[in-house]
């Protein structure tokens, strides 16, 4: 990277439970946590791995809620204590990213920051890497960057970006307009017109870009980060912060700033065919993980794990052994198993999606332990 070309900062949200991968993802122990990469790695630390090339430790942040932040400095070894940004509760996206924008600002104001999430898996480092450094270009330019990826299949799970004309002569794009999760047949026709892009959630930006941005669509959010960022590593930080984070609107940075970012013609895009995945639910797990010659996927990063799944005559099975018993499936296929030391789930892969509805069952009845 030449001198005159800024450092990335890089800011990872850990957020969330990944409720579609319960029973194993608990708010307790997201997925985020997790080894679900095929290494020992778990995702929160894969997503760090990847900006070694891009980002050195000192300057990537990670923002996420209290209960978490002990076992995220204990994962990210190597990253300094003061990097962990400890929400005190969750207030969605846009807060998150515009805290870490603001902090990263009162240390160098000219930065340029990616915003990333820590449970995507991506399988090509070196392309995700070159995709991150053209989008640097576009924030150079002043332009709130977002990553496109390519898409693969009418995918209706996804936000759609529609892009416009090129930006100069490499490969950026403008974003007219961010699109939500469609209907089977309009993501059929977005993929076909060749003119859309998966809106992966990822972002490029000069911070004062972002930040202004915020400041003309969002002032209520812009004035209380800004008056979290002034106290911000001073007698007073905790202070504020309690007063101020419970008052900021809960909103995604998408809805919030992106959108009508678009609209003003100050958003573009790179695409980018990393191999990427979302690991939503244990169906895309099983996608992405190696599996046997009769296509099950034994989710585990040791032998230890392996070693307590016994399968025959089986096809196409997710088993997720985290108890240290032994699971045993016979003459079943296409099926989702997992098993922790309070919970067991079985569903068949193609249902994976509505997990989320049995922890939304379990809120209902009380069952938070479970949660």
């Amino acid at each position: 990277m030449s001198d005159e070309q800024a450092v990335l900062y890089g800011v990872v949200l850990a957020g969330g439970t990944g409720t579609r991968l319960w029973p194993l993802s608990r708010a307790g122990h997201p997925k985020f946590l997790h080894p679900l990469t095929g290494t020992e790695a778990s995702l929160l630390q894969a997503t760090v791995d990847r900006l070694d090339s891009l980002a050195s430790p000192d300057r990537v942040f990670v923002v996420t809620g209290v209960a978490h932040a002990a076992a995220v400095s204990r994962q990210l070894s190597a990253m300094p204590e003061e990097n962990v940004l400890v929400e005190p509760s969750p207030r969605d996206s846009c807060a998150a990213i515009a805290l870490a924008a603001a902090v990263i600002a009162r240390r160098d104001p000219e930065a340029i920051m990616g915003s990333f999430a820590s449970d995507h898996l991506i399988a090509d480092t070196e392309a995700f890497s070159d995709v991150i450094r053209s989008a640097m270009a576009g924030a150079r330019e002043g332009l709130l960057m977002t990553l496109g990826i390519t898409p693969t299949r009418p995918e209706t799970g996804y936000g759609y970006l529609q892009c416009g004309g090129r930006v100069g002569d490499g490969p950026l794009l403008k974003v007219e307009e961010f699109k939500e999760k469609p209907t089977y047949d309009v993501a059929e026709g977005y993929v076909k017109s060749g003119n859309y892009l998966w809106n992966a959630g990822m972002f490029v930006w000069r911070v004062e870009s972002f930040l202004a941005e915020l400041h003309r669509q969002q002032p209520q959010l812009a004035a209380g980060i800004s008056r979290i960022a002034q106290a911000w590593g001073t007698a007073e930080q905790e202070e504020v912060m309690g007063d101020v984070w419970p008052t900021l609107p809960k909103i995604s940075v998408d809805y919030a700033v992106m959108e009508g970012a678009a609209a003003a013609g100050r958003v573009g895009t790179v695409p980018g065919d990393f191999g990427w995945n979302d690991v939503g639910d244990f169906h895309t797990l099983g996608e992405v993980l190696t599996a046997d010659q009769a296509g099950n996927v034994v989710v585990g990063h040791d032998l230890a794990e392996r070693h307590t799944v016994l399968l025959r005559e089986t096809e196409g099975l997710v088993v997720v052994p985290s108890s240290g018993r032994l699971v045993a499936a016979m003459g079943v296929r296409d099926l989702v198993i997992v098993d922790t030391p309070d919970a067991v789930l079985v569903c068949p892969r193609e249902r994976a999606q509505e997990v989320k509805q049995l922890v939304d069952q379990l809120k209902e009845l009380g069952q938070h332990g479970y949660i």
